[in-house]
């Protein structure tokens, strides 16, 4: 195989150079497609235009496109981004130009109107709950139970706080702690001892739970006797 032939001296030079201007020319012919794709890439319209319009329930953000499509061998992965890059831009613009747009201090928000579209629930709807023994009970004597709803804590006038109705601190132990109580003169002269009302009252207060603990005793009993 012969070797390549060496050129020196200013024939060096001249094959040097055209080796750059050809160099050059390739680049420019590379780079040419690539600005005029970017060139001819424009931005999309915002206004949709379909042969029948769309309809749209803005509470749920839904648009429905009642326009068929394509049979599915001619559908393309391009002509459903098409379709649905249209839905997204008319629902867009039905809601910049319906729903009210205020401007806060947290930013910028938009109030959708009540939702239009009745969804399916995911699970059924739940069964009322039978009656319990008391409730059947209260409802047959006409009972009106209203301290379901007062909630566990009640005004403390004195304090002025709210203050649990049991328990710690509770209302019901009010006077245990009193370090100065009054003494009941009726009683004494009744009995000949000045008694002290936070014992009294605390032993009322136990004596109370135990009265309920053998309440709920019986009720079981009868209620495993009846079953």
């Amino acid at each position: 195989m012969e070797d390549a032939p060496v050129v020196n001296g200013e024939g060096g030079a001249e094959l040097r150079a055209a080796e750059n201007d050809t160099a050059a020319e390739a680049e420019s012919s590379t780079s040419a497609p690539t600005t005029a794709k970017s060139s001819t890439t424009q931005r999309l319209p915002t206004t949709v235009t379909k042969p029948t319009p769309y309809t749209f329930d803005l509470g749920n953000l839904l648009c429905n496109d009642p326009n068929p499509l394509l049979p599915t061998p001619q559908i393309t992965e391009s002509t459903l981004q098409s379709t649905a890059r249209d839905a997204a831009q008319a629902l867009l613009n039905q809601l910049l130009t319906t729903c009210p747009i205020t401007s806060t201090t947290t930013g910028v928000t938009l109030t959708l109107p009540p939702p239009t579209t009745s969804l399916p629930r995911e699970k059924p709807v739940p069964q009322p709950k039978a009656p319990t023994k008391w409730e059947q009970f209260a409802a047959k004597k006409g009972i009106k139970d209203a301290k379901r709803g007062e909630g566990k804590k009640v005004y403390d006038e004195a304090s002025g706080e709210w203050v649990p109705k049991w328990g710690y601190k509770g209302k019901n132990k009010e006077g245990e702690g009193d370090w100065l109580v009054e003494v009941d003169d009726a009683k004494e002269t009744r009995t000949g001892e000045a008694g002290d009302k936070r014992r009294e009252g605390r032993a009322e207060r136990k004596e109370g739970v135990r009265r309920n603990e053998r309440r709920m005793r019986a009720n079981e009993r009868k209620g495993k006797t009846a079953v």
